[in-house]
């Protein structure tokens, strides 16, 4: 009964394991994203205007160029970013290192 208990606290640790990893791959590809996804609506948003495409992009790139520059030079933003990330990657890493104390404590 106890390596059946053992495989469940193992399965379990994987599953917050991958949940982990999950989050924390969404939150910096979103930041990724972000910009792009900026790019896109305001080429959009510009067609429905009338501006032709490529014109709308030659417009848009610069304009979103600069509000990510606005972003990079507000004092400490980024580095939160980045440290709400980090923290996260931080709490997933403690989560799963709890359960070998629990495996542990079952084998034992």
């Amino acid at each position: 009964m106890k390596k059946v208990n053992v495989a469940l606290v193992r399965l379990l640790q994987f599953v917050v394991f991958v949940v982990s990893i999950f989050m924390v791959i969404v939150y910096f590809g979103a930041m990724v994203l972000l910009p792009l996804d900026a790019v896109v609506l305001l080429i959009k948003l510009m067609g429905v205007v009338g501006l032709n495409g490529f014109i709308a992009a030659f417009i848009a790139i610069p304009a979103v160029g600069y509000l990510a520059l606005m972003v990079y030079k507000t004092p400490g933003l980024c580095k939160m970013l980045v440290d709400i990330g980090v923290d996260m990657i931080k709490a997933g890493k403690t989560r799963v290192e709890a359960f070998n104390e629990i495996a542990g404590t079952i084998k034992a």
